[in-house]
């Protein structure tokens, strides 16, 4: 009888735990979770990972996204030991750590330890609620034990990183390592470690710079334990000890501000990924503020540094200081239109060089030259008379090259432009012969674009900010050979004072009024581009492009690397000879006195201008020309093909695939062009 009801109980009492277990089951299933992706601040990052730029979420908090991965494992270490060293063994609540505070606080008569575990926090963060009342701990136990069903151990542990609480409105660890030790948290020390452990008991009382003492006890509490549990030997202890408390919060990086803000605000995406790179990004803006610094007159700066091989933007830096509202440092002048003064040359020169109007080593006249009713001066109001093309464009004559611009046609200019990338405003509407000296609005972009067709054998890459960003193939802006020539020329031109004499290719230009100092060079992998001026566009006296803009030029340049990456060696075609050696035709620029007005002059009689061809292969091209004196030479995009012609019909063999000019010059040295399209059936 007596062992029928001790089974009877038994059964009882298992048949009781069972329906408490199922209904306690039930009570945690039913449990209502939160979100469990907390929002984090959109990042902007550079090529390799390096946090540029971070925005604060909606509520003014700092919340940066962070994984496991990218925390230091002695951190996760030493919070476990110090905060729940049962963490992978409990199911959201550590009872015995619970009995343990219970009777702790019974016998103490207060509260001397207590029982949240990390998932525990976890739950209060999730709904910030507090812990001051039964109502507040049952709702976190009912949580924990419920986000222990849905996550994983590395998920609640990974909720914690963002959610923890650092003082003021820096939340996780991965915000408050920049705001504490201005560093990401992958590699701590062990005092840093403890401190970041310690402060979120009590974020505000233990904020290192305002309440030092607290700050500096609880870290070393969070240190005697992990002693105490053979974390961390005695010497480890004792140097970490000795290790300062940082006394003031470090600014979050703000590298690139105008490019983050530009694409940020077409992108709604939590996380950029830039090309630029964060080491030459901040040299730049540190060159750039450095430039301006004790100038006066509200001086600025920009700079851009881009990969032209890949059209990938290294560095670009809008303003010398992003926060200057008297510098109006918020306007990103590497997307302001301004006039590029004398920078345009090198491409009008080129097409000069395709044209086969003109070989670097050919002479030009620079004298006093009416134009319709536009009579361009040199800066310095001479003349120099005749003298070679190479020179000319090395110390930027302006007659010259609105003689050789008259001769091309602003419109072919404007082709071209646009052809690679830019996008020219002209104040009138229509462009004209003052294009050449600056009279069209660009973009310090636009004027990068042109720089790295030039760069890259005359085929514009287009310009990038982002990773993984696909462009569209390379533009053909010039012939490689016209490139060629024209960046010969640039790379022999003399540097400026104290500067190394490295061939570097570039050139400066000053726009009307003294409002822009432009320099823009390249070597054979970078692109890099100066601007100084004023936002609002006033004068700047004595702002001159060799002298302000260049010296910055050379310098970033040597911030780059310690030595230029090779220009590409002359492409087939090329002529590197000199003035004497070169056919009759090219030893002479002639212009338009000389030539267009001839009624002698030649005429291309086939093919017509603007003609689609089909090549035929094996089968050459035959060409005529009306008029002029032989002997001809004919060229292809500015290469020489035929020389010496004397007949009006020659065979040019089979031509190029794609866009090319086509060129006659006559003994006289004038010439006729046309544009073709040569196609493959």
């Amino acid at each position: 009888m007596i062992r029928a009801r001790a089974f009877f109980w038994v059964a009882a009492l298992l048949l009781a735990l069972g329906l408490a277990r199922d209904r306690v089951d039930a009570w945690i299933d039913a449990t209502v979770i939160p979100p469990l992706v907390p929002v984090t601040s959109v990042e902007v990052l550079d090529r390799d990972g390096v946090l540029l730029r971070a925005y604060t979420v909606e509520d003014g908090r700092w919340r940066l996204p962070v994984s496991l991965a990218e925390v230091d494992p002695g951190f996760i270490a030493l919070l476990l030991t110090y905060e729940d060293r049962r963490f992978h063994d409990h199911a959201g609540v550590d009872w015995r750590a619970m009995a343990r505070a219970a009777w702790q606080a019974v016998t103490n008569g207060r509260i001397v330890s207590g029982a949240s575990t990390i998932t525990m926090q976890v739950a209060r963060l999730l709904e910030d609620s507090g812990t001051g009342t039964w109502r507040g701990k049952l709702r976190q136990i009912r949580l924990a034990l419920a986000l222990e069903r849905q996550l994983t151990k590395q998920e609640i542990l990974t909720l914690y990183l963002h959610l923890a609480p650092y003082g003021g409105n820096i939340e996780g660890v991965r915000a408050a390592s920049f705001t504490w030790f201005g560093q990401e948290p992958r590699r701590l020390t062990t005092a840093e470690a403890a401190l970041l452990v310690a402060i979120p008991q009590a974020p505000n009382s233990r904020r290192p710079d305002q309440n030092p003492d607290n700050a500096l006890a609880a870290r070393n509490r969070v240190l005697d334990r992990a002693h105490r549990f053979g974390l961390s030997t005695t010497e480890e202890v004792a140097a970490a000890r000795s290790e300062p408390l940082p006394d003031a919060r470090h600014d979050f990086p703000m590298l690139a501000p105008h490019v983050s803000d530009r694409l940020v605000a077409v992108d709604p995406a939590s996380q950029h990924n830039l090309t630029l790179d964060a080491t030459l990004q901040a040299q730049m803006e540190a060159l750039s503020r450095d430039a301006v610094r004790g100038q006066g007159n509200r001086l600025n700066a920009a700079i851009m540094v881009m990969d032209h091989r890949t059209g990938a933007m290294l560095a670009s830096v809008g303003s010398a200081d992003y926060t200057d509202a008297r510098l109006q440092g918020f306007v990103d002048m590497t997307r302001a239109l301004r006039s590029p003064g004398s920078t345009l040359k090198p491409l009008i020169y080129g097409l000069g060089f395709e044209a086969g109007l003109i070989h670097p080593e050919s002479l030009i006249t620079d004298r006093p030259t009416r134009f319709g009713d536009y009579a361009p001066q040199n800066f310095d109001r001479r003349f120099r008379g005749e003298l070679s093309v190479r020179h000319a464009l090395q110390v930027s004559l302006n007659v010259p090259v609105v003689a050789l611009l008259d001769e091309v046609g602003p419109a072919e200019l404007m082709t071209r432009m646009r052809r690679a990338g830019m996008a020219p405003e002209f104040p009138s509407g229509q462009p004209g012969l003052a294009v050449a000296l600056g009279g069209v609005g660009v973009t310090m972009e636009d004027m990068m674009r042109l720089y790295g067709a030039l760069a890259a054998g005359g085929a514009a890459v287009p310009l990038r900010y982002r990773q993984g960003a696909v462009g569209a193939d390379p533009v053909q802006v010039l012939s490689p050979v016209a490139a060629w020539y024209t960046g010969d020329i640039l790379s022999d031109m003399p540097p400026p004072p104290n500067a190394p004499r490295n061939g570097l290719a570039y050139k400066t230009g000053t726009s009307y009024g003294h409002r822009d100092a432009w320099a823009f060079g390249y070597d054979g992998r970078h692109v890099v581009g100066v601007w100084l001026g004023r936002a609002d566009g006033a004068s700047v006296p004595g702002a001159f492009g060799a002298e302000r803009a260049a010296p910055l030029l050379f310098e970033a340049f040597a911030r780059i690397a310690p030595g230029l990456t090779p220009l590409p060696p002359p492409p087939r075609g090329a002529l590197t000879i000199g003035h004497d050696a070169l056919p009759g035709p090219l030893r002479r620029f002639a212009g338009r006195d000389g030539a267009a007005q001839d009624p002698e002059a030649p005429e291309i009689a086939f093919p017509p201008d603007g003609a689609i061809l089909a090549r035929q292969p094996g089968l050459p091209m035959i060409a005529r020309v009306e008029r002029g004196t032989p002997p001809y030479t004919w060229l292809w995009n500015g290469r020489p093909v035929e020389i010496g012609q004397r007949t009006r019909e020659v065979s040019l063999g089979e031509p190029p695939e794609g866009f090319i000019d086509l060129t006659v010059i006559d003994s006289e040295g004038r010439g006729a062009s046309v544009f073709l399209e040569i196609t493959v059936p």
